[in-house]
């Protein structure tokens, strides 16, 4: 049999050998008219028993022992038919086995009869969540973070689920857990350069892409994901306050950078208009001193306090 390899994004392919039974939907008989005529058999049943132990108690051997043979017969035949009443629930399902062998799946809702000697095992189609447990691992970098996430996910393949792993379950848990660890240790905490995908800033594109290989990995139990998302995301105790003076750090060179580009904007307009208006004429000495003093007024952390200068420039 062909093993399909599923391409995980961003990491090897996975060897998930080929599903050997998928789900066959079938559809049993109705319920109802079995339940009452079975109520009947056994009314007609206990009738039968009591009817031909009064006629044997009056010497009528032949109608009673006959009534009294066929009253357990339809007893044992009204409860055998009972047993193959099967109750499905909405966002239910019984998967059909007889002697070992899967038979299908029953999704219609209500009461449905069944071959009374058949195994009915019942399976959720509601969806579910699942959510991690927080895990320490190191990202792309090497920093040590703490990472949990949460999957919504449904059964869309009974037969797989229930055939082709031990617990569809647990094969969930351990799967999502498997990928929220490659997700978060195939990425940086933070981006180090414009347009590089890391955990923290690309929320929506990790989401995609850790739902993407939960999928892959739990498409062989016949399970849906509808969703996936990081609940909680931040770097290790040991570590956190160092990475917090680092990013407060960038974030200081950045608002830096921000003020510097300001200011020699204002500078370099201001020079033009006076000279456009023909305020003053400054020569390159002059033009230095201003946007020296302006520099530093713009790009200083406190007021400027102003000094007047009752000489010139040269003195």
């Amino acid at each position: 049999m062909a093993v399909p390899r599923f391409a995980v994004e961003d990491g090897p392919a996975l060897d998930l050998p080929a599903p050997k039974i998928t789900e066959r939907v079938i559809t049993g008989s109705a319920g109802l008219p079995v339940l009452f005529g079975s109520l009947f058999g056994l009314a007609a049943g206990i009738g039968a028993i009591v009817t031909g132990g009064v006629q044997l108690a009056g010497g009528s051997k032949g109608a009673g022992g006959a009534l009294m043979v066929a009253g357990p017969l339809l007893l044992v035949v009204s409860l055998v038919l009972l047993c193959g009443l099967t109750v499905v629930s909405p966002g239910q399902a019984r998967v059909v086995q007889l002697l070992g062998r899967y038979r299908g799946t029953i999704r219609a809702e209500g009461l449905t009869w069944l071959n009374p000697f058949t195994n009915r095992r019942h399976i959720s189609l509601r969806i579910r969540n699942h959510e991690t447990e927080t895990t320490k691992v190191n990202d792309a970098d090497g920093n040590p973070i703490e990472i949990a996430a949460v999957v919504v996910w449904q059964v869309e393949d009974t037969a797989m689920a229930m055939f082709e792993v031990d617990d569809y379950t647990d094969f969930v848990a351990i799967q999502t857990e498997t990928a929220v660890r490659h997700i978060a240790t195939s990425y940086p905490y933070d981006a180090h350069h414009e347009g590089q995908l890391s955990l923290r800033d690309g929320a929506d594109e990790i989401a995609r892409k850790l739902s993407a290989e939960i999928a892959e990995r739990v498409a062989s139990a016949g399970v849906r994901v509808v969703e996936s998302r990081i609940t909680r995301l931040a770097y290790a105790p040991e570590v956190a306050q160092v990475m917090l003076q680092r990013q407060q750090a960038g974030a200081v060179v950045a608002a830096r950078r921000l003020i510097v580009e300001g200011a020699v904007g204002m500078v370099e307009e201001a020079l033009d208009r006076l000279a456009a208006r023909d305020v003053v004429e400054l020569d390159e000495e002059r033009k230095a001193a201003m946007v020296s003093n302006l520099l530093v007024v713009l790009c200083g952390d406190r007021g400027a306090q102003p000094v007047v200068n009752t000489g010139s420039l040269y003195q």
